[in-house]
């Protein structure tokens, strides 16, 4: 039987939910990412890593895209809904061109509760808020931004169990 791991950092509590439902629906080894080494990726056969988004980068990922691994499936978390969101600039910036040709990557959708982010992260958001959405004329805003302009400052949560079904099914038949 072949060795699935899912792997994933998550500072809020998004990411790790859905990382126990693919692990769970894969029969696969659920890992923290601070539990993991480099040398540890070699002894699966799939690796399944997951991250939050923030500012640009995927949390973690560093693990999965500095190490050669097997065949690796990522998938992502944040606010923005993934029909109408262009992932490729964060993609750009965590993996090379070579890594972006063989990755497999799906964008699933998270929560956010202001009144429980620590204060770098409120920061960064009132600084994203105000040097990306607040500079633009209403008619230039994107859906993305509207999205933030809506949910700033409140609770929000867009996790849904189903939205692992691509991605498991994608895992499924790699096996």
């Amino acid at each position: 039987m072949k060795r699935i791991a899912v792997i994933y950092q998550s500072k809020y509590g998004s990411t790790r939910q859905y990382a126990q439902w693919i692990a769970r629906d894969l029969g696969a080894e659920l890992l923290e990412r601070s539990a993991v080494s480099p040398a540890s990726l070699r002894e699966y056969d799939v690796v399944v890593y997951g991250g939050g988004l923030y500012a640009g980068g995927i949390a973690g990922v560093d693990l999965v895209a500095k190490y050669p691994c097997p065949p690796l499936v990522v998938f992502t978390v944040g606010l923005a809904n993934p029909a109408i969101t262009d992932y490729s600039e964060i993609l750009n910036r965590n993996f090379s061109p070579e890594q972006r040709e063989k990755l497999k990557v799906f964008h699933l959708r998270g929560a956010m509760d202001y009144g429980r982010l620590g204060p770098v992260h409120r920061g960064m958001m009132a600084m994203m808020k105000k040097m990306t959405i607040d500079s633009k004329a209403p008619e230039e805003r994107t859906d993305e931004d509207r999205l933030m302009l809506e949910t700033y400052g409140k609770s929000v949560d867009f996790i849904e169990e189903a939205s692992i079904a691509p991605l498991v099914e994608y895992v499924r038949g790699l096996l």
